[in-house]
């Protein structure tokens, strides 16, 4: 099977994750812009980020055979920096536009304050004036008041729940998640969000349609193989395979394409893989790989 990651943080994995996810069968992927772990106190590291996710581990996901694509946006943690966040508006509409950006995301609520809510309502109208889908990041504290609160204020802004990924949901928010007609994502990281056995109870209980497997992997205790993994245990427990494709594949698909800018041609009719190449005069081999000609001359020589 192939498989699309929709939300993994690929800056803060290592090449050997890239391997590893390739050789999984996963194709394609999504680094949406976020948090990273301690705040950021000028504009400039937002700049250099934002141009990270569009430049080097774009490249560096191609050396695998992977695209690579990202949404851009400012995360409700840092929202609450006003001054900060103000400039970091100014910067969006220009990374937004790039090419391989497929949402304004992951925006939302967090401790769900006045400044939160601000930022998040200008983001969602800067997706509407570019006509793109918004991936929404639901609280980890009071997520099931946060959650609808965030569809409430997309309603209010008039936005189609097609174009919207709601992540990060569980077992409290599914239903109304739903039943809203938005797109309902799961994050399959154990311990803190959902575990890969418990989706497989929500599919039973569920079913595929507008259902998004990811597995959100950044810098903490996570998985980047989450959703082969996933798909791997609901398939030995006997969903069937075209159901398991949809909520692995498909459906990531079908709303992240809205974009404009994701397309299967991308890796179906991809170029072979030329990993001597270059980006900003870095490569991903460190030397530490030869091709299979040079492997072959070396196993020729006579020492």
């Amino acid at each position: 099977m192939q498989f699309i990651d929709p939300h993994v943080h690929m800056v803060s994995r290592t090449t050997d994750d890239y391997e590893a996810m390739a050789a999984a069968g996963v194709v394609a992927l999504i680094e949406p812009a976020f948090w990273l772990g301690q705040p950021r106190t000028e504009v400039g590291s937002f700049k250099d980020y934002f141009s990270t996710l569009v430049g080097w581990e774009r490249f560096r996901s191609s050396q695998f055979g992977i695209r690579h694509y990202c949404t851009m946006g400012l995360n409700s943690k840092e929202a609450n920096n006003e001054p900060l966040a103000e400039a970091v508006m100014e910067l969006l509409p220009f990374y937004a536009t790039k090419e391989g950006v497929v949402a304004i995301g992951e925006i939302g609520y967090d401790d769900q304050s006045a400044a939160e809510d601000k930022y998040f309502r200008q983001q969602i109208e800067l997706a509407l004036e570019l006509d793109l889908p918004i991936l929404i990041h639901t609280p980890h504290r009071d997520k099931k008041n946060g959650t609808y609160r965030s569809m409430d204020v997309l309603e209010e802004h008039g936005c189609d729940p097609t174009m919207v990924i709601i992540d990060h949901c569980n077992e409290e928010t599914a239903r109304e998640v739903l039943d809203r007609g938005y797109w309902t994502a799961f994050t399959i990281y154990p311990g803190t969000k959902m575990g890969n056995a418990r989706m497989v109870d929500l599919m039973k209980q569920y079913g595929s349609e507008r259902i998004i497997v990811d597995s959100s992997a950044d810098w903490g205790i996570s998985d980047p193989l989450s959703v082969p993994k996933t798909a791997a245990l609901m398939l030995q427990r006997g969903i069937p395979e075209e159901d398991v494709r949809k909520v692995t594949y498909q459906n990531a698909y079908d709303a992240y394409s809205q974009s404009g800018q994701m397309d299967e041609s991308h890796w179906q009719d991809a170029p072979e893989i030329d990993q001597n190449q270059l980006f900003s005069g870095n490569s991903v081999l460190r030397a530490g790989r030869r091709t299979a000609e040079q492997a072959e001359d070396a196993d020729n020589i006579v020492y």
